[in-house]
């Protein structure tokens, strides 16, 4: 028989909850972190039901992987080598299924256990909409990556293919758009939707870029992630650092056997919730990074013409789309 959060009450839930966090670690309504001398990041994302996550596509395991997935990414983008935990905030309806519930916990553990990190605490409440809010915290190295710190004459570089989450929310919704397309290899629907449902926060391509820094440089880098396309990420660190970027439409992060064409282009640019790293570098540095980091691309160059992105063969702009929270479409 399945048993609801209704049936069970908040503290048979809260007392089940416990079960995936460290013992004690849920008694109190406070955590102690360990002392540590490096400086403390903190990020939270947001998942909404029918909006990042439906139940027509993603499993409740899926759902929790990437819910911590989404946080990690981000302190992998702003230069963090260890992760102390995360806090989950959960609102659902009454009626949701408890296993519902202990498969998302589920997922949120196979995620800590495989990046690094516990569960450090949380809340619960009934809602509406299912709604889980992430808070992640980790610890910064020696490089702190921000948007702002891109120059002119620095590389752009991506730790890997872009628009494969894009092709398995494609596929997972059957959109029709794909109908009759045969030039799509098993090979890359199966990566396209394991990529959608299990993205990967690239904390290892931050490890490769901190070892082969040449020495010397400064600690001077900027860096995103690409959550919401590549473009999108693109135009974060020229907006932020007042510069203009040149893109090559040959360099474009394509996945192995991705089909040729406008509409796979704009899915690599502007399909979003790929998670990968967007670095601007000194040459030297990002030509070491490429060279020792599996599947990093170059896809252009910063450029001094303040918010100008551009292709580099035609230096047209480069045409936006990617995802916006507010958007009333």
């Amino acid at each position: 028989m399945t048993v609801t959060l209704a049936e069970l009450g908040e503290a048979e839930l809260l007392r089940r909850l416990a079960c995936f966090a460290p013992p004690g670690q849920l008694a109190d309504d406070t955590s102690t972190l360990v002392p540590d001398p490096r400086q403390l990041l903190v990020n939270t994302d947001v998942l909404v039901d029918d909006i990042h996550f439906s139940d027509l596509t993603t499993s409740p395991a899926d759902v929790g992987w990437r819910a911590v997935a989404t946080n990690l990414s981000d302190l992998a983008a702003s230069g963090a080598v260890a992760v102390d935990g995360i806090t989950v905030a959960l609102v659902a309806p009454g009626s949701t299924p408890w296993n519902w519930v202990e498969d998302l916990y589920r997922g949120i553990s196979e995620a800590l256990n495989c990046y690094g990190g516990i569960l450090l605490g949380g809340d619960c409440s009934s809602g509406r909409q299912r709604l889980i809010s992430v808070t992640a915290l980790g610890r910064l190295g020696p490089l702190r990556l921000h948007r702002a710190d891109a120059y002119p004459g620095d590389w752009l570089v991506t730790s890997g293919a872009h628009g494969l989450s894009r092709l398995g929310l494609a596929l997972l919704q059957g959109d029709p758009i794909l109908d009759g397309n045969r030039a799509l290899t098993d090979a890359l629907q199966h990566q396209a939707i394991s990529h959608h449902r299990r993205p990967s926060p690239r904390l290892d391509a931050l490890t490769t870029l901190l070892e082969h820094k040449p020495e010397h440089l400064p600690w001077r880098a900027a860096g995103t992630d690409s959550s919401d396309g590549l473009l999108a990420a693109v135009q974060a660190l020229c907006n932020s650092s007042q510069c203009g970027a040149q893109l090559n439409r040959d360099w474009l992060p394509r996945a192995e056997s991705w089909p040729s064409g406008d509409l796979w282009d704009q899915w690599c640019l502007n399909g979003g919730e790929d998670f990968e790293l967007v670095l601007s570098l000194p040459a030297v540095w990002a030509q070491r990074w490429l060279e020792h980091q599996p599947a990093s691309r170059r896809i252009g160059c910063v450029t001094s013409e303040s918010n100008q992105i551009v292709w580099s063969d035609t230096r047209r702009p480069v045409t936006a789309a990617g995802f916006d929270h507010f958007d009333s479409a």
